[in-house]
């Protein structure tokens, strides 16, 4: 896998602000623990409420309503509401959700490679554990 560096050439102000402001809106958008997750879930199809929470681990009702709604508000899922005889509610992506399948490949792919440095780290004892001074 490519990796790129950080770059940490001088850039003018302006850029740099805007940069900075971007990824702040992207992180307001999609931070936090759940919605890349309900995102990633809802890439398999079309799901109703109870699946979906099946499915996203851990995710209170309340909680998993709450992102639902705001990842609607935001453009990433749809709710259809079917009303013949049962009422069911399913929710799907939107064709704008599929703008961040980039972002959640390079996640996944970093995730990945971040989890195995750990796990080399605690096996070659090089992890400081929490609270101790890095030297």
């Amino acid at each position: 896998m490519e990796t790129r560096k950080i770059k940490h050439a001088h850039h003018d102000t302006t850029q740099c602000y805007s940069r900075l402001n971007a990824i702040g809106d992207a992180l307001y958008v999609l931070g936090g623990k759940w919605k890349l997750r309900i995102i990633m879930a809802l890439s398999e199809g079309n799901l109703r409420f109870n699946e979906l929470q099946r499915l996203v681990k851990g995710i209170s009702p309340r909680v998993l309503s709450n992102e639902l709604k705001e990842l609607e508000l935001n453009g990433f899922v749809k709710r259809h509401i079917h009303t013949e005889g049962t009422v069911l509610v399913e929710y799907e992506l939107t064709e704008y959700s599929d703008t961040l399948g980039d972002v959640l490949y390079a996640l996944s792919e970093w995730g990945m490679m971040h989890r195995e440095n750990i796990r080399k780290q605690m096996r070659t004892g090089d992890v400081v554990p929490a609270g101790e001074a890095v030297e």
